[in-house]
């Protein structure tokens, strides 16, 4: 038996064919490792871009205190998330 496709006429033996030979080609391509990416240099994460970019200068004792107390607040939040295991 055959079916008219396009115009054409192609035998059911060519339509299983093809239909296998996609099925197979798309299950390899889908199922085949992808390149192992080189090691290259660490990207700085987005916390440390933030804290390049943005200063904290102080202009008084007062203010050189509150920078301070934050710093210390961050780096006691990152210890804690470090800790507790990243996700």
């Amino acid at each position: 038996m055959s079916y008219q496709i396009l115009g054409r006429t192609i035998k059911n033996e060519y339509i299983a064919l093809t239909i296998l030979g996609t099925l197979f080609s798309g299950a390899y391509a889908a199922t085949r490792g992808g390149s192992v990416a080189k090691e290259t240099k660490a990207t700085p994460s987005v916390i440390e871009k933030v804290k390049e970019a943005i200063p904290l200068n102080a202009g008084s004792s007062e203010e050189e205190q509150l920078m301070d107390s934050i710093r210390k607040y961050i780096a006691e939040a990152e210890k804690e998330a470090g800790s507790s295991g990243k996700h």
